[in-house]
């Protein structure tokens, strides 16, 4: 359990220390505050002392993630870095990776991204075609990424290429420790149904990798990704809105309340529903954030944090409807609560996608936390159906 009088020192700075509105539009303002929140020892709370971390427990992250959800943190172009490669370097890297890399991930000096999926290989990640190729005591790699959160603000990316063709698909692979600032990176924006880009296409023609910068073993690619994989759906489920934003319960009881529907019953059971939901996750998420804490992953049960979040924006989005009907939808220029309700709206589609489709999410949970029998792939099937 944690320390009150830790909690009560860290609600003392965050109501001294508000994030400045501008730390969401302005990359270096919030790498400002992120310096400002490392400086204060609120950053990498559960990441070993000896690689720039806090050497805290669980209770101290869910009490940071209690308390900063009322407010507006400007964690975005460090969700990538602190949430799945942080972690992953801790794991897998080297100690001259975790000297270099951990401490200004933290301080939010340096910006990460992931570069796993393509066009021909989303949730086959597997499947991948970028190839690294020897040239003297480093890599080339060349290939199209695509769906990348952070790239084009990373300096640094965690990127999965095949290094072994003649090798069965999972065998092959490697992660490497990638500079996004050469000649041979190009990052495009991909423009969403919201207006935003959060997303990015990027190739790679002939970019080059330091042969020390390969992230845990030549060939080793798969456990590094699925490592990495792992990190990133605790990271993805246990994300919070702001209290009072978007489609959080919170948010929907002062909607409902402005619309004038917050007597209806069918409303209220509709609130009450959510609310539930969204407390559940969270107790999930401190169960998970526990296990870690101490040692023990939670590996593939971290799928059912992340499909439950995705579920569970969903449900934010019915339930916005049962309270605002179409006007959940429609909203004045200068109506941010109406805008933040929006924008949960339509990106919610995206829950569903990123770290893994809620499909492959749910195989993975059937699989490997259920035990139940693997799904049968395209090449047994074929061969049963020419047996008979």
């Amino acid at each position: 359990m944690t320390d009150d009088g830790w909690r009560e020192r860290l609600r003392a700075w965050l109501t001294e220390n508000e994030p400045p509105a501008e730390a969401h539009t302005d990359v270096a303002a919030a790498r400002d505050y992120q310096v400002r929140l490392y400086e204060a020892g609120y950053a990498g709370l559960t990441w070993p002392a000896e690689w720039g971390g806090q050497g805290l427990g669980a209770a101290e992250s869910v009490a940071f993630a209690e308390e900063s959800a009322s407010y507006d943190m400007p964690g975005r172009p460090f969700l990538i870095g602190m949430g799945m490669v942080g972690p992953t370097i801790v794991d897998l890297g080297s100690d001259e990776q975790r000297r270099r890399y951990l401490t200004p991930l933290l301080r939010g000096e340096e910006i990460w991204c992931q570069l796993f999926s393509e066009p021909g290989a989303g949730s086959d990640v597997a499947g991948l075609s970028t190839r690294a190729v020897r040239d003297g005591d480093g890599w080339r790699l060349t290939g199209q990424k695509v769906w990348t959160s952070n790239a084009q603000w990373a300096d640094h990316a965690a990127v999965l290429a095949r290094t072994s063709p003649d090798k069965p698909k999972h065998a092959g692979l490697t992660m490497f420790v990638l500079d996004m600032d050469q000649p041979g990176v190009t990052v495009r924006p991909l423009v969403d149904m919201t207006g935003n880009a959060p997303f990015n296409e990027v190739f790679l023609d002939d970019a080059w990798v330091p042969g020390d910068e390969v992230l845990g073993e030549v060939d080793g690619g798969w456990h590094a990704a699925r490592t990495m994989l792992g990190h990133e759906r605790v990271s993805i489920s246990g994300l919070r809105q702001r209290r009072g934003r978007g489609v959080t319960s919170a948010a929907l009881t002062e909607t409902a309340r402005r619309y004038g529907t917050a007597d209806d019953p069918a409303v209220r059971d509709e609130l009450a529903a959510l609310y539930a939901s969204e407390r559940a996750l969270e107790l999930y998420n401190v169960l998970l954030n526990q296990e870690t804490a101490a040692g023990s992953p939670p590996g593939a049960r971290g799928s059912v944090g992340k499909l439950a979040g995705a579920l569970l924006a969903y449900r934010g989005v019915h339930a916005a409807g049962v309270v605002a009907g179409a006007g959940a939808l429609v909203h004045e220029e200068d109506d941010v609560d109406g805008g933040g309700l929006e924008l949960g709206m339509t990106s919610a589609p995206a829950s569903s996608i990123a770290g893994g489709t809620n499909e492959i999410q749910r195989n993975i949970i059937a699989e490997r936390v259920l035990g139940l029998p693997r799904e049968p792939t395209v090449e047994a099937r074929r061969a049963a159906r020419s047996d008979r």
